[in-house]
């Protein structure tokens, strides 16, 4: 792909992930190899620039204005990063400086008034000096250090000290003021444009020359040798000119193209939110399969990123655990009734020892509920439907060790479970039959550095039958007979329970934790069980339509990110 080329596809490219920002690297890179304007024979070359910045530094050296700058090695072809048109020139940046300095190395006493501005790299922004949080310095201090660095309008001033290394900004304060080591200052001679350094300064070429061995763990830095020895491009005088020119109209068309990217998104969000509220709101599932209907009629319009999809599934969840997703059917057994039967089952294993009691549930208050449920459901504590909830093992589990499977955090993906990562340990005959899982447990991760991961679940199938879990697990035994399981899930992972898991956990030495009687009060809505399998059913359909969307929509992305990277590969070769 030629310049011109690129050109005219500008605004496709910019749609590519992240492609207005990989845009911006990209003209700065094909400004500072020559390839962003073309070349004029007439015009006057970088070599005898240089020769002119010389002979000028020679002069200030000798009349006191600016000491000797340090003297830098000779550049070989094996330095040279690029090829650059016969007319330009690799110089080291301290040879084609008047001045390379930073500000004070002692950190004097500052405050929010005093006699003269004292910058710091919080201070160096893109478009300039950012004066809103600026501090002082005495007269005395402010000409100690400006006696070393005295920084000017028009010069350039580099962060070279800690995590925002690399900005760089043209010094628009039209007063002295003092610095911290922090930023470095650079003074250009005449013929050498600030406007073109800055851009050189802020290509991608030059962040990583900058980068290569970095020294400093804790705090990146960028030391004054470092960039003194810096070998930089340098355009003949009136080229530079052009380049920024082109660069800055460049620059503006990125940050309309940007703009135009925000506010079509602020609308597709918009758009988003009123068809999935239209969606949470409906009434009965017939109207929910009209607002449906519109949703997949305008996928393309709605979800553009995979990002988008994470909230129609939860709507999805949201609306299942509503009873808003299939239609209830009036010969189905009422929740009620089914309830009744699983109290029945409870207690008759409590009579039989078969299980322990469990502590009291808190009473479900009616003005507490979150919404009117259909006439066949109903609103229960979780404990009510649980016959035991048990910790796992907390023996030590191993790879090498011969002995029983123990399932572990890493092991529960996405509502099932993930055998490939097994990990053993050498159970008891009593424990064994204490921990072993059965098909139509759920096991529940109890505890987890992360938020998000705490309460959530995994069904067990009939293949796990004997397998133990790890003692961050717990291991939630129903009645599959009576409930489905997989509808419990489903519940576990829907916006309103998350809520009731999230906001309460307790935190200890960073690890959160949900306990038994915790997830025994959560709150949870049940439909008649053949409802149960038809909300399981729908959600399954729905989910894959969201998982199928999202590949879509990651492969189109994936397509967008080659063809950037091709046309990157291409213009930069050339």
């Amino acid at each position: 792909m030629t310049v011109e080329m690129f050109f005219a596809n500008f605004g496709h490219l910019a749609d590519a992930p992240n492609g207005v920002q990989k845009l911006r690297e990209l003209i700065l890179q094909l400004a500072v190899q020559g390839k962003l304007v073309p070349q004029v024979p007439s015009d006057e070359p970088a070599s005898v620039l240089l020769e002119r910045i010389e002979v000028e530094k020679e002069r200030l050296v000798k009349s006191g204005v600016v000491k000797k700058s340090k003297k830098t090695s000779l550049i070989t072809e094996s330095d040279r990063r690029f090829e650059l048109p016969k007319s330009w020139q690799w110089v080291r940046l301290g040879d084609a400086l008047l001045k390379l300095t930073d500000g004070t190395h002692h950190s004097p006493t500052n405050t929010e008034n005093g006699d003269f501005k004292y910058v710091t790299a919080k201070n160096i922004k893109n478009f300039g000096v950012q004066l809103s949080n600026i501090s002082y310095v005495t007269k005395e201090v402010h000409e100690e250090i400006f006696a070393r660095c005295n920084p000017e309008i028009g010069d350039l001033l580099y962060i070279k000290d800690g995590a925002t290394t690399g900005i760089v900004t043209i010094n628009d304060l039209d007063e002295p003021f003092s610095m911290l080591s922090s930023v470095a200052l650079l003074k250009l001679p005449q013929g050498f444009y600030n406007g073109y350094l800055l851009h050189v300064l802020r290509s991608p070429f030059f962040y990583d020359l900058m980068r290569e061995d970095m020294s400093g763990v804790a705090i990146t830095r960028v030391t004054l040798t470092k960039m003194n020895n810096a070998m930089v491009p340098i355009a003949p005088e009136v080229e530079q000119k052009r380049i920024v020119a082109k660069v800055d109209q460049l620059m503006s068309l990125c940050n309309e193209l940007e703009a135009r990217q925000q506010k079509k998104q602020q609308g597709r969000v918009r758009l988003n939110k009123a068809s999935l509220d239209a969606l949470l709101t409906s009434r009965e599932p017939d109207e929910f399969a009209d607002r449906w209907q519109r949703i997949s009629t305008n996928f393309d319009l709605l979800y553009d990123h995979p990002e988008t999809i994470a909230k129609l599934r939860a709507a999805i969840l949201q609306l299942a655990v509503q009873g808003k997703l299939v239609p209830q059917d009036p010969s189905d057994e009422p929740a009620s009734v089914l309830l009744e039967r699983i109290k029945a089952e409870k207690e008759r294993l409590l009579r039989e020892k078969m299980v322990k009691k469990g502590k009291d549930l808190a009473p479900i208050e009616p003005n507490l509920l979150p919404w009117k449920l259909p006439e066949p459901w109903q609103w229960i504590r979780f404990g009510e439907i649980a016959a035991d909830l048990r910790y796992g093992t907390s023996k030590r589990c191993d790879y090498k060790i011969i002995g029983d499977p123990v399932l572990r955090i890493p092991n529960l993906k996405k509502g099932v479970v993930d055998v490939e990562d097994l990990k053993f340990t050498n159970l008891t005959d009593k424990e064994k039959q204490d921990l072993s899982l059965k098909e139509g447990d759920l096991l529940l991760i109890r505890s987890n550095g992360s938020v998000n991961l705490v309460g959530r679940s995994a069904v067990i199938g009939n293949s796990l039958d004997g397998y133990s879990y790890a003692g961050y697990l717990v291991r939630v035994r129903s009645f599959p007979q009576l409930i489905s399981t997989k509808y419990v899930h489903l519940m576990l992972e829907s916006s309103y329970v998350r809520i009731q898991i999230e906001g309460p956990i307790r935190t200890t030495s960073g690890v959160k934790n949900i306990n038994s009687t915790e997830i025994s009060n959560l709150l949870i809505s049940v439909p008649p069980l053949e409802e149960q399998k038809r909300i399981v059913a729908r959600v399954d359909q729905l989910m894959t339509l969201c998982d199928d969307l999202e590949a879509k929509l990651n492969q189109a992305q994936r397509h967008s990110e080659k063809l950037m990277e091709a046309t990157v590969r291409q213009l930069l070769v050339a």
